[in-house]
């Protein structure tokens, strides 16, 4: 798989994740202190984050980039 292609993956998973923030804010659990916990839709974006780093990690072992936090 291309370094375009991963990125082009990364891009729709982050429209997807901004999308799902949107609704997010929205909904009546958010109010909450705790309601992070119990929401599908901050599980859902939690998901999309741990898929979108796993490609970035894919397009840094293709490029040969070693990125340290």
């Amino acid at each position: 798989m291309s370094v375009e292609e991963l990125e082009k993956q990364i891009d729709e998973l982050k429209q997807k994740r901004d999308k799902l923030e949107e609704k997010c804010d929205t909904l009546p659990q958010c109010e909450k202190d705790d309601g992070c916990a119990t929401c599908q839709v901050f599980k859902d974006i939690e998901s999309l984050d741990d898929q979108i780093e796993k490609l970035e990690e894919k397009i840094g072992d293709l490029t040969g980039s070693d990125e340290e936090d």
